[in-house]
C-alpha cells in the first residue's frame, strides 16, 4: 500500500485494524499516521483514546493489552509503536532461562498472531524506518496488505510530488518549475514541503508558483543567473563563468541550491539535445525536456547549437562530482564551485592539453 492509498483509506473512513508504516522518508511515516489518528479518533478526547509506546521499551503484550481497551466516546482507540526496527533482530521466539517457562513469542511474532483476529474497534500502528522483509510479520502485511511502505522518492517521482502538494494547496506550477524547485530542494520531503508551503503563500491564493517565486524564497539564486554560467560555460569563458559566480554565491548556503539549478539548466539542455538528435522538431524537444513556452523552447535551441559533441556528458559527470564534494568535503565550498567551473570551461585539446577559452 502506498502512503496516499493509507490517508485515502482513513479519509474515506475506511481503517483498517492494524498497519505497518516504514520506510526511510519519515515525512511520509509522519503523515501517514497522522491521518490514521485523525480518522480513528475523530472529536474523541485523545486522552482517553490513544496510547504510544516505543518498540524495545514496553512488551508487546502490553501493546496489545492497550488494543483491547474499548474506546470512550471516539471511533476507535488509536495505539502506536514507533522505531519497530528495534523488535526486528529478535529471533522468532524468546524462551525463559529454564525449561518450564513457557515459550513467549518474539514482538513481532506476537503482532504476526495479533493480525490474525486483531481488534475492530483499535487502530494499532506500528512503524519505523525498516522491517525485515523475511518476518512473518512482514509477509502477513504484504499477504493482506495493511503494509505501508515510505521510501524516499526518486529524482524522477520528486517532480511529480511536488506538483501535486502545490495543486492540493491551490497553486499550479509548471513541470520544469517543479523539477527546478526539486533540484534546489530536494531530497528530504520535510524541507521540500516547507518550500511548497512558503511559495504557496508568496504567490498568493489560486497563483501560479514561478520560477521568479522560487528564486526569490528558496534559491536565493535567479535561474537568469544559472543560464549566464550555462552561456559562459559553453563558450569556455572561464574569466566570465567565475564572476558570474561570485555574483550568484551565496556563503549561507554552501552553494547548494545555485549547483541545484545550475544542474536543472543544463539536464534541461541535455534532454532538448537528445530529442533533437532522436529527429524531435524544436517544439517538441522542449516539451521533452519539460519547457511548455515557445520564447523557452527558441532560447533552448539556440544554447542546444553551441554545445560540441559529447560535451554533455561531461558536464554532467563534473556536476554529480561537485555535488559530493559539496556535501562531504571540507574544502571551502566557493573553491570548489570555482574547480567545478574550471573544469566545466576546460577542454581536451588535440593532443591532450588542456584549453579554455582564456588560458
Amino acid at each position: 500500500m502506498t502512503p496516499n492509498e493509507a490517508i485515502g483509506q482513513a479519509k474515506n473512513g475506511r481503517l483498517l485494524a492494524l498497519y505497518v508504516v516504514v520506510g526511510e522518508e519519515r515525512f511520509l511515516r509522519d503523515e501517514v499516521v497522522a491521518a490514521l489518528r485523525t480518522a480513528a479518533l475523530g472529536n474523541g478526547v485523545a486522552a482517553f483514546n490513544e496510547d504510544k509506546f516505543t518498540a524495545g521499551e514496553v512488551d508487546a503484550e502490553a501493546v496489545v493489552g492497550a488494543a483491547r481497551t474499548v474506546p470512550m466516546m471516539a471511533p476507535k482507540r488509536f495505539v502506536l509503536v514507533r522505531g519497530i526496527e528495534r523488535w526486528d533482530s529478535g529471533s522468532d521466539s524468546e524462551g525463559g532461562s529454564d525449561a518450564s517457562s513457557v515459550k513467549k513469542l518474539a514482538p513481532l511474532d506476537r503482532f504476526a498472531e495479533y493480525a490474525g483476529a486483531p481488534i475492530d474497534s483499535t487502530c494499532l500502528v506500528l512503524t519505523g524506518q525498516k522491517i525485515d522483509g523475511r518476518k512473518r510479520l512482514s509477509a502477513i502485511a504484504k499477504k493482506q496488505g495493511f503494509l505501508v511502505v515510505c521510501d524516499v522518492l526518486g529524482g524522477r517521482e520528486l517532480p511529480g510530488w511536488i506538483r501535486d502538494r502545490a495543486s492540493a494547496r491551490g497553486n499550479p506550477i509548471d513541470p520544469d518549475v517543479a523539477e527546478l524547485l526539486a533540484e534546489i530542494a530536494g531530497p528530504e520531503l520535510a524541507h521540500v514541503n516547507d518550500a511548497v508551503e512558503r511559495l504557496a503563500l508568496y504567490a498568493g491564493e489560486g497563483k501560479p508558483i514561478t520560477e521568479d517565486a522560487v528564486s526569490a524564497c528558496v534559491a536565493r539564486v535567479r535561474t537568469a543567473d544559472t543560464w549566464d554560467l550555462v552561456a559562459k560555460v559553453g563558450a569556455r569563458d572561464l574569466k566570465g563563468a567565475l564572476a558570474a559566480l561570485a555574483d550568484a554565491y551565496d556563503p549561507r548556503d554552501r552553494g547548494l541550491p545555485l549547483l541545484g539549478a545550475l544542474a536543472w539548466s543544463i539536464r534541461q539542455l541535455a534532454r532538448f539535445q537528445a530529442a533533437t538528435e532522436s529527429g524531435a522538431s524544436t517544439d517538441e524537444a522542449a516539451r521533452r525536456a519539460g519547457v511548455y513556452q515557445p520564447f523557452r523552447a527558441r532560447e533552448l535551441a539556440q544554447r542546444a547549437k553551441a554545445l560540441r559533441p559529447k560535451e554533455m556528458d561531461r558536464w554532467l559527470l563534473v556536476l554529480a562530482e561537485t555535488d559530493l564534494a559539496l556535501k562531504g568535503s571540507r574544502r571551502p565550498p566557493q573553491a570548489i564551485l570555482e574547480d567545478m567551473l574550471t573544469r566545466l570551461c576546460t577542454a581536451a585539446g588535440p593532443r591532450g592539453r588542456a584549453q579554455t577559452g582564456h588560458s
